[in-house]
């Protein structure tokens, strides 16, 4: 999932969780010994469901995940961390530095705070929040023809089913539930890919929205 030339900074970054991220309560104890299995290499097949060379925004990033573990199996992203804890952005900035990836910037802050509004080709979280709240965190940050693709777990259908009212008031897309890392991962990673209906509204005010949409031809 790494590569041979990544691999050497994925079990720096293991090494780095194991020891710093448990001291200073950004993994629990009980988590050092099934880092690989239960973080880096469940989040390590999200890469599978985003483009090459997008932006990516990883929001409620905590540790880095899935954040970081993007950054170090995709070279190729140009990643944001989104992160609201001074602790937690400190560990982040400690880790971009040590393992050199550039590509990476670490932001302090809530979702709602990012200021680049319809910026970021993906949108990514991991066990941020249930769906209908992170549809209203993550949509606005997300670009007209990109897509909100997050990790989430096994009742995913069932947040889908609760967040109908969300999914249609932001004018978002069809649900697609993803499947990863089934040929590779004794558990699969379950994601939801969720994108805008109309791109060609996003980020219109409300008004001007409901009157292009008055124009249309039937």
């Amino acid at each position: 999932m790494f590569g041979s030339e990544r691999l050497s900074l994925a079990e720096e970054y293991a090494a780095l969780l194991a020891t710093d991220g448990v001291v200073r309560g950004l993994i629990g104890p009980r988590e050092a010994p099934r880092l690989w299995e239960r973080h880096l290499l469940n989040c390590a097949v999200l890469a599978e469901a985003i483009p090459n060379g997008v932006s990516v925004c990883d929001i409620g990033s905590g540790a880095g995940l899935p954040g970081l573990v993007l950054a170090i199996a995709r070279p190729d992203l140009r990643i944001t961390l989104v992160e609201p804890l001074l602790r937690r952005t400190t560990f982040l900035s400690e880790v971009v530095d040590q393992l050199g990836l550039g590509q990476v910037t670490v932001v302090r802050g809530r979702a709602e705070e990012v200021r680049d509004r319809h910026a970021f080709d993906v949108v990514t979280s991991r066990a941020v929040a249930p769906l209908d709240r992170l549809l209203r965190w993550s949509m606005p940050l997300v670009a007209p023809h990109g897509a909100l693709v997050a990790m989430k777990g096994s009742s995913v259908e069932a947040e889908v089913e609760a967040a109908r009212p969300v999914l249609r008031s932001l004018g978002c897309s069809e649900p697609e539930v993803l499947t990863l890392g089934a040929e590779s991962l004794v558990h699969s990673t379950h994601a939801l890919r969720v994108a805008w209906a109309d791109p060609a509204k996003v980020g219109l005010p409300a008004s001007r929205s409901r009157r292009s949409a008055r124009r249309r031809p039937r």
